[in-house]
């Protein structure tokens, strides 16, 4: 009965799919050329990022919690041995949490911290988006990774233009890439009481509309109530919509190209991991790359063509001479097309 099994194609496919299916389980690995990987990621964590203008399975959810989402989602999609590092930015200056760990040791504390990121953190309440950019470009210039600096852009209070920062010292030492978060279109700010507690969304008169730090940029003549040492904004109450917030994209872009640094927009998982898996960002290094899927491969084509719909035929006779000839070159024929 031996005899016929041996004889039997069946078996003989059967068992080279339980040999491949075992390399599954023996975990082979093979040595190729692939491209790694090294980020540091500032995130935003000032009171803007809270406005909700994205979506998460169907729930809307706001700008930090999208962030959050999006890097731990790419997490999974970066190649072993690429690093990545974690800081946090409020006010005019970032603070770094770790820096970059290789992503799939570190996976768990990488996601595990990334989770953790709150904008309670915060140790200041202003916004000085320049100022934080070009501290963070300071910070991490002796460091060899590429910084993302992840911000809807929203000044506060907006930027007085006579004191801008200026990034030609930095400029072309750090490379990156400035992520925009949020949407295109204003939306409330949501306020919170002492206690961290929702309560409401910020009014007009909760917050200030203009810059009124050092010499104002307009002509004292045109100001209402110029006083050169008491009023030097003039005496009427700034208003506006700086207590709605929308990404500031055009700024963002401006503030990229000055410190010569990509600019792209938040949206899924897949763009951001697209927008920052670019060969200038990319180290060439040959590592063990997980062959498995090959060996599983090779096991699911030999089941099927076991019963993935071969025509059935009485068996495969080894060797017994040219009088099986013409049935053999049939079953090859088959067994080929399979």
């Amino acid at each position: 009965m031996f005899s016929n099994y041996l004889k039997n194609y069946r078996f003989w496919l059967l068992s080279l799919a339980l040999i491949a299916m075992l390399m599954v389980f023996v975990r082979p690995t093979q040595n190729q050329p692939r491209p790694i990987y090294n980020y540091t990621f500032i995130i935003d964590i000032t009171r803007s990022m809270n406005a909700a203008d994205y979506q998460v399975d169907g729930q809307t959810v706001s700008r930090l919690v999208y962030v959050k989402h999006n890097l731990r989602g790419l997490l999974a999609k970066l190649p072993c041995q690429s690093k990545v590092g974690l800081g946090l930015f409020t006010e005019r200056r970032s603070t770094l949490l770790f820096e970059p760990i290789e992503v799939c040791q570190g996976f768990n504390d990488i996601d595990a911290a990334l989770a953790q990121v709150d904008w309670r953190m915060a140790w200041a309440a202003d916004s000085r988006i320049a100022s934080g950019l070009l501290n963070t470009l300071q910070m991490l210039e002796k460091l060899d990774s590429h910084v993302v600096f992840i911000t809807d852009g929203q000044e506060a209070p907006p930027v007085n233009p006579r004191y801008r920062s200026d990034f030609a010292a930095v400029k072309g030492k750090v490379q990156g890439m400035v992520i925009g978060a949020g949407g295109l279109q204003a939306v409330p700010i949501p306020k919170f009481n002492h206690k961290g507690e929702p309560d409401g969304f910020y009014r007009p008169d909760d917050v200030p509309h203009r810059s009124t730090f050092g010499e104002a940029d307009l002509n004292p003549e045109k100001i209402q109530g110029y006083n050169a040492r008491n009023a030097p904004f003039g005496s009427e109450a700034a208003v506006g919509s700086e207590h709605l917030s929308a990404l500031q994209e055009g700024y963002l872009q401006a503030l990229s190209t000055e410190a010569g640094l990509h600019y792209h927009r938040m949206a899924d998982v897949e763009a951001l991991a697209t927008a920052l898996q670019i060969p200038e960002f990319a180290v060439q290094k040959t590592t063990a790359v997980d062959v498995r899927w090959q060996a599983a491969l090779a096991a699911l084509l030999l089941v099927a063509c076991v019963y993935g719909g071969l025509r059935p035929f009485p068996s495969w006779s080894l060797g017994t001479g040219g009088n099986n000839y013409l049935q053999n070159r049939k079953i090859l024929w088959k067994l080929t097309a399979c």
